[in-house]
């Protein structure tokens, strides 16, 4: 079959660029401009050239072409749990930097990622004037909101999914079905017994397997090479009065919540005691279980996410492993949607 090449654009760790390669795509070059993340980038993805400039400061004449381009633009402007700041914040604004770099390539697709927020009440207008671009380009778009959980990641992870075709192909994307399924879902009774696919992972399903991990240093330094397995250290210090506002334990048998992009906010480990309900956005901590309250380590967060134990996180402070982690796309989610991106270009381009 034959290979196709991408680039990545604001790239992070890289979950969503591997998920391309272990599809058959080949990732030449990537943009990545936060500095505490270019260790771990280089080392997972060695033959691939990581350009560490800003977006603003790259022409894109110095960007390769290739057949596809990747990416999510920072999404924070554009989180329900943020100030929902859109384009009005320079971050919401370089998503029109990822269009001018796709108006100037023009290559056959692009995907775009990015949170639930950009398609809420308060964004859909601007979110149709960017999809609205993305036509005038010469692309046929589909978008959808999808659970990662439904593609064989342990986490409920909602997600907006941009695919653009060039118009060029004569196709378009359709979003592949859901494989996974809650064992009581009313979506999953839509379907044929033969067709709900596989049950949706659990905690248990990802990180049953991993041993006790150890606690991050003083003021959360890592244990580096003292650790048995990569990365399996969890982040000290107190709960906010923000973490304590709802439920954050998940039992074993259940996928995780959301893995976010720091650490202060990690899932507790399924382990934990129950929390305790007060009132409406107040919980608390039972002192009187045996069970201590932690949060997951930084390697249980990757596994959620979907990452390899081989794929190694770099840093000196645990908080900036878990803010990788949790700004990447899954890696499965990443991967069915490249698999599904090869099958339509390798038979839209045979027919030719």
């Amino acid at each position: 079959m034959r290979k196709f090449n991408v680039v990545s654009l604001f790239a992070g760790c890289g979950g969503l660029d591997l998920g391309f390669r272990l599809a058959g795509f080949k990732v030449p070059w990537a943009n990545e401009y936060d500095r505490s993340i270019w260790e771990t980038y280089e080392y997972n993805h060695p033959s691939t050239f990581l350009d560490r400039r800003s977006i603003l400061k790259i022409p894109s004449d110095e960007i390769p072409s290739a057949e596809g381009i990747i990416g999510g633009p920072p999404c924070q402007s554009w989180s329900l749990a943020g100030a929902m700041r859109g384009v009005k914040d320079p971050r919401g604004k370089l998503f029109y930097e990822y269009i001018r770099v796709l108006r100037d390539k023009r290559p056959l697709f692009f995907l775009a990622e990015n949170v639930p927020g950009i398609i809420s009440s308060a964004h859909i207008e601007e979110f149709r004037k960017i999809i609205g671009k993305f036509e005038d380009i010469g692309y046929t778009v589909r978008y959808k909101l999808l659970n990662a959980k439904n593609f064989g990641v342990p986490q409920e992870r909602h997600r907006v999914i941009i695919i653009g075709y060039s118009k060029l192909l004569g196709i378009e994307f359709n979003f592949p079905s859901p494989t996974h399924f809650d064992t009581d879902s009313s979506s999953a009774e839509l379907f044929p017994t033969s067709a709900r696919g596989n049950s949706v992972l659990t905690l248990r399903d990802a990180i049953g397997d991993l041993p006790v991990p150890r606690p991050a240093l003083d003021k959360n330094k890592t244990n580096g090479d003292r650790l048995d397995i990569a990365n399996h250290e969890y982040m000290n210090g107190g709960f906010s009065t923000i973490f304590m506002s709802r439920n954050r334990k998940k039992e074993w048998d259940e996928p995780s919540f959301t893995i976010q992009a720091g650490g202060r906010h990690a899932p507790l480990f399924p382990a934990s005691a129950k929390m305790i309900k007060l009132g409406e956005d107040e919980w608390k901590f039972d002192k009187k279980s045996k069970y201590p309250y932690r949060r997951l380590s930084v390697r249980e967060c990757a596994r959620v996410q979907t990452f390899p134990d081989d794929f190694i996180f770099r840093y000196n402070s645990v908080s900036d492993g878990y803010k990788m982690i949790g700004n990447a796309v899954p890696v499965k989610l990443a991967n069915v949607i490249a698999k599904t991106i090869l099958r339509d270009l390798s038979t839209s381009l045979r027919k030719r």
